[in-house]
């Protein structure tokens, strides 16, 4: 985040910028820390939660509008609550870990050219620099210099090469428990109104609408878009597909399908 919204930053895990141009920053009035952007926790929370409460939301809605009692909704929410929540964990922690199992045997196959090709490995390395606006004798001391470590220019290489950073890997366990965490909870909130002996479809439907809208509005302010059009949209987008699924429950309740 560059000289943007300051503000937005002060709760989110943060990367420090190099001591100078924090320094200025900070002299200017402006902090320079990023966001975490690599993917470990917010996706899957994001992603989870939003999941879990469109799909709950839906199946209550469905249900409801089928005509069912207020037992058969309360048993299918919390059916749907648990078998989601396990099937996004487990979903999430399978592919962060294929994906970094993906990511490590390239690295495994880049570390083998460098011991087999050094020469050509480094040629490539000073063609990386030159392509940032080096010229060629400069690119050159720099590639030799950054080669004198195997381990530094393994990294540069996985970096222009595959897009990712090998020591910076999301861990599996991290995605896999905040997307079950989070959906649990996204899926909890439409069922809050007959857990508390509310049972009026019409009430879980107006908790959803504030969720996904509180929702929206938080992802935008994580994000740093605009925070009504971000609720907005996500309480569009669930509107439609609660609406639908409604909609098909009550003609199948109402005809006997």
């Amino acid at each position: 985040m560059g000289l943007g919204d300051n503000s937005a930053v002060a709760d989110e895990e943060v990367r420090e910028p190099s001591h100078a141009t924090g320094a200025a920053a900070l002299r200017a009035g402006w902090s320079h820390r990023h966001r975490d952007v690599s993917g470990g926790w917010l996706r899957p929370t994001v992603f989870g939660a939003v999941d879990g409460l469109v799909t709950n939301a839906s199946l209550i809605a469905g249900v409801g509008g089928g005509g069912v009692s207020s037992h058969a909704v309360v048993l299918t929410g919390v059916a749907a609550l648990v078998a989601g929540a396990f099937s996004m964990g487990t979903g999430e922690y399978i592919s962060v870990t294929n994906q970094n199992e993906l990511v490590q045997a390239e690295v495994a196959l880049e570390q083998k050219m460098h011991a087999r090709f050094p020469a050509a490995e480094q040629a490539e390395l000073a063609e990386y620099f030159q392509g940032y606006g080096a010229d060629q004798e400069t690119a050159v001391r720099m590639a030799a210099a950054v080669s004198q470590d195997p381990g530094t220019a393994l990294r540069v290489h996985t970096r222009e090469e595959l897009g990712v950073d090998p020591a910076e890997l999301p861990s599996p366990v991290v995605a896999g428990g905040a997307s079950l965490v989070a959906f649990s909870l996204g899926a909890l909130i439409p069922l809050l109104p007959y857990l508390f002996g509310l049972h009026v479809l019409l009430a879980a439907l107006g908790i959803t609408a504030v969720a996904l809208l509180a929702g929206g509005m938080t992802v935008g302010r994580l994000t740093g878009r605009p925070v009504v059009r971000s609720g907005l949209r996500q309480l569009a987008f669930g509107g439609v597909a609660v609406g639908i699924t409604y909609i098909v429950g009550s003609l199948i309740g109402r005809h006997g399908f």
